[in-house]
Protein backbone atom coordinates (compact mmCIF):
# COMPACT_ATOMS: atom_id res chain seq x y z
CA UNK A 1 0.00 0.00 0.00
CA UNK A 2 1.23 3.52 -0.70
CA UNK A 3 3.33 5.16 2.00
CA UNK A 4 3.82 2.00 4.06
CA UNK A 5 6.67 -0.41 4.68
CA UNK A 6 6.52 -4.13 4.04
CA UNK A 7 5.70 -4.62 7.74
CA UNK A 8 2.42 -2.68 7.65
CA UNK A 9 -0.62 -4.70 8.74
CA UNK A 10 -4.35 -4.03 8.96
CA UNK A 11 -5.63 -3.08 12.37
CA UNK A 12 -8.04 -5.61 13.84
CA UNK A 13 -8.60 -3.86 17.20
CA UNK A 14 -7.94 -0.32 18.40
CA UNK A 15 -8.52 0.42 22.08
CA UNK A 16 -7.93 3.60 24.08
CA UNK A 17 -7.40 3.98 27.81
CA UNK A 18 -7.26 7.21 29.75
CA UNK A 19 -5.32 7.39 32.99
CA UNK A 20 -6.42 10.29 35.17
CA UNK A 21 -3.76 12.74 36.28
CA UNK A 22 -3.82 14.87 39.39
CA UNK A 23 -6.71 17.32 39.71
CA UNK A 24 -6.41 19.95 36.99
CA UNK A 25 -4.07 17.86 34.82
CA UNK A 26 -4.87 16.30 31.45
CA UNK A 27 -4.02 12.73 32.37
CA UNK A 28 -2.51 10.33 29.84
CA UNK A 29 -3.96 8.41 26.93
CA UNK A 30 -2.76 4.96 25.92
CA UNK A 31 -3.70 3.51 22.55
CA UNK A 32 -3.37 -0.21 21.87
CA UNK A 33 -3.40 -1.50 18.32
CA UNK A 34 -3.78 -5.19 17.54
CA UNK A 35 -2.95 -6.05 13.95
CA UNK A 36 -4.38 -8.88 11.89
CA UNK A 37 -1.33 -11.03 12.69
CA UNK A 38 -2.08 -10.76 16.44
CA UNK A 39 0.78 -8.38 17.26
CA UNK A 40 0.10 -5.72 19.92
CA UNK A 41 1.48 -2.21 19.70
CA UNK A 42 1.08 0.54 22.31
CA UNK A 43 1.47 4.30 21.97
CA UNK A 44 0.84 7.22 24.30
CA UNK A 45 -0.42 10.22 22.28
CA UNK A 46 -1.06 13.67 23.68
CA UNK A 47 -4.68 14.46 24.60
CA UNK A 48 -4.97 16.59 21.43
CA UNK A 49 -3.65 13.76 19.24
CA UNK A 50 -5.99 11.25 20.92
CA UNK A 51 -8.95 13.55 20.26
CA UNK A 52 -7.98 13.95 16.60
CA UNK A 53 -7.62 10.18 16.21
CA UNK A 54 -11.01 9.54 17.83
CA UNK A 55 -12.62 12.04 15.45
CA UNK A 56 -11.16 10.28 12.38
CA UNK A 57 -11.89 6.66 13.29
CA UNK A 58 -15.26 5.41 12.02
CA UNK A 59 -16.73 2.08 10.95
CA UNK A 60 -15.92 2.75 7.31
CA UNK A 61 -12.33 3.75 8.07
CA UNK A 62 -9.66 1.15 7.31
CA UNK A 63 -6.72 1.33 9.71
CA UNK A 64 -3.22 0.06 8.97
CA UNK A 65 -0.37 0.09 11.50
CA UNK A 66 3.19 0.35 10.23
CA UNK A 67 5.55 -0.58 13.08
CA UNK A 68 8.58 0.35 10.98
CA UNK A 69 8.01 4.06 11.67
CA UNK A 70 5.08 3.85 14.14
CA UNK A 71 2.66 5.20 11.52
CA UNK A 72 -1.11 4.73 11.72
CA UNK A 73 -2.64 4.96 8.26
CA UNK A 74 -6.34 5.85 8.09
CA UNK A 75 -7.94 5.09 4.73
CA UNK A 76 -11.48 5.60 3.44
CA UNK A 77 -12.13 8.73 5.51
CA UNK A 78 -13.73 10.06 2.32
CA UNK A 79 -14.10 7.68 -0.62
CA UNK A 80 -12.42 4.30 -0.97
CA UNK A 81 -8.92 3.23 -1.95
CA UNK A 82 -8.66 0.08 -4.13
CA UNK A 83 -6.27 -1.64 -1.68
CA UNK A 84 -8.81 -1.37 1.16
CA UNK A 85 -11.35 -3.74 -0.36
CA UNK A 86 -11.88 -6.84 1.78
CA UNK A 87 -10.63 -10.15 0.44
Amino acid sequence: MPGASQYARRVKVLNANWVAGADGEDGQFEIMVITDDGERHVMAPSPASAAALAALVRDSTVLVWDPDDRRLILANIVGKMPWTERD
